[in-house]
C-alpha cells in the first residue's frame, strides 16, 4: 500500500490496499480447505489400505476445517513476521518433503503402468463450453501458483542490510519462483502421465497410492504442517494492516493498553492484547466459516487465482514499475509490458469465468 501511493497516488493505493486484503483473505479460505482435504486424504488411505482400493471410504470436510481452523486462532496470536522463523523454516522443509514423495510416486506409477497416460489435448469434455469451462479453470488455478508477490514487500520490510535489502530479495525471488516452478511442472505433468484424464485435484489427496498409504499419509501431513506456516506468512501481513490503523485511530483504547500472556507447550509465552486476540480469531473464525460453505478444492483456488491475478500480480507492479523507471509512452519497453498486462487481464478475466461457473455448479450438484 506505502508503494502504490508512493508512485501512484492515494486513489491506486486505497484500490490496491482493499484488493491485497481481499486477496490475502481468500487464501486463508483454500489454505483453510486444503488442509482439510489432505487430512481426509490420510484418512481415505488408510481405509483403502485396510479395506481395499474398491471401499467406499468417505469422509466430511467439515469437521478437520473446524479443527484447523482452532489451530490457526492459536498460532494466530504469533506477534508479527519477525517471531515467525522457526514456522517459516519449518513450512519450508514439509513443502520440499510432500513435493518429492509426489513426484517420486508418480513416477512409480507412470513405471508401473508401462506408458505415459494422458493426451496433448487434455480431459475431453462432453461439448465445447464444457471444455472450455474446465480450460478456464485450469487457467485460475495456475494463476493461484504465485501469490506471494502480494506479501513481498513486507517480507521485504524483514530483512536485515548490508546488502541491501532489495538486492537480497531479488535473488531470494528469482531462486524461489526458479525451485516452485520446477516442482509446480514437475508435479503437474508426472501425475496426469500417472493417471491421465483420472488425474486427481490434489495429487495426494487423489487415487492410486493405497499400497503406500503411508508415505501418502507423512506427505499430507507435511501439506497440513506447510499450510499452519502458509497461513499465518499471508495472515499476518493482515493482522500488521488492522492493527497499525486501529493504532492510529484509536491510540488511547483500552483494547491496546493491557497485554496478556499467552502460553504454549515448548515455546516461550506470547504477549497479546483484546485487540488483537478478538480482530484475529473473528478472521480466522470468518474464514473458516466460509471454507465450510464452499470446500472445493480446486474451483476455490481457481477463483482466487485467477481474481487477485492481474490487478496485484501484474498491473500494480507493472504500473509502479513504469513510474518508476520513468518509462517513455509508446517505447519499445513500454509496448511490451503494456501487451503483457492485457495478456494477465485476459488470463484472469477467462480463469474467473470458468472457476466461478464450477464453484456453482459444484455448489449446485
Amino acid at each position: 500500500m506505502d508503494a502504490a501511493k508512493l508512485y501512484l497516488g492515494k486513489k491506486d493505493q486505497l484500490i490496491i490496499g482493499v484488493m491485497a486484503q481481499v486477496g490475502l483473505y481468500g487464501g486463508a479460505v483454500a489454505y483453510t480447505v486444503t488442509a482439510a482435504s489432505s487430512v481426509n486424504a490420510i484418512l481415505k488411505a488408510s481405509c483403502h489400505h485396510r479395506e481395499g482400493p474398491d471401499a467406499l471410504c468417505e469422509y466430511g470436510d467439515s469437521f478437520y476445517i473446524l479443527l484447523f481452523g482452532f489451530i490457526q486462532i492459536l498460532v494466530s496470536q504469533i506477534p508479527d513476521f519477525h517471531s515467525m522463523r522457526w514456522l517459516s523454516v519449518s513450512a519450508a522443509v514439509m513443502s520440499f518433503s510432500y513435493s518429492f514423495i509426489g513426484i517420486g510416486l508418480g513416477l512409480e506409477k507412470v513405471i508401473e503402468n508401462g506408458t505415459i497416460k494422458g493426451s496433448m489435448t487434455g480431459v475431453p469434455g462432453s461439448d465445447l463450453s464444457s471444455k472450455l469451462w474446465a480450460a478456464f479453470t485450469a487457467l485460475g488455478d495456475i494463476a493461484f501458483s504465485y501469490p506471494f508477490s502480494l506479501i513481498l514487500l513486507e517480507i521485504e520490510d524483514t530483512l536485515k542490510s548490508p546488502p541491501p535489502e532489495n538486492k537480497t530479495m531479488k535473488a531470494a525471488s528469482v531462486t524461489a519462483v526458479s525451485i516452485t516452478t520446477f516442482f509446480y511442472i514437475c508435479c503437474g505433468c508426472v501425475g496426469y502421465a500417472a493417471f491421465g484424464d483420472d488425474t486427481p485435484g490434489n495429487l495426494l489427496a487423489g487415487i492410486g497410492f493405497y499400497e503406500h498409504y503411508w508415505l501418502v499419509g507423512f506427505a499430507n501431513a507435511c501439506i497440513v504442517f506447510h499450510l499452519v506456516g502458509g497461513y499465518q506468512i499471508y495472515a499476518q501481513a493482515v493482522f500488521a494492516t488492522a492493527e497499525r490503523l486501529f493504532t492510529e485511530k484509536y491510540p488511547n483504547s483500552r483494547l491496546l493498553e493491557k497485554s496478556y500472556s499467552v502460553h504454549f507447550p515448548w515455546l516461550s509465552a506470547l504477549r497479546t492484547n483484546l485487540f488483537r486476540l478478538s480482530f484475529r480469531t473473528t478472521y480466522v473464525a470468518s474464514a473458516t466459516a466460509i471454507a465450510i460453505y464452499f470446500p472445493y478444492f480446486n474451483s476455490v483456488i481457481g477463483v482466487l487465482g485467477a481474481v487477485n491475478f492481474w490487478p496485484l500480480v501484474v498491473y500494480f507492479p507493472v504500473e509502479m514499475y513504469c513510474v518508476q523507471r520513468r518509462i517513455e509512452a509508446w517505447s519499445r519497453e513500454w509496448i511490451l509490458l503494456r501487451a503483457f498486462s492485457i495478456t494477465g487481464l485476459i488470463i484472469s478475466v477467462m480463469g474467473t469465468i470458468g472457476s466461478i461457473e464450477e464453484l456453482i455448479s459444484a455448489k449446485l450438484s
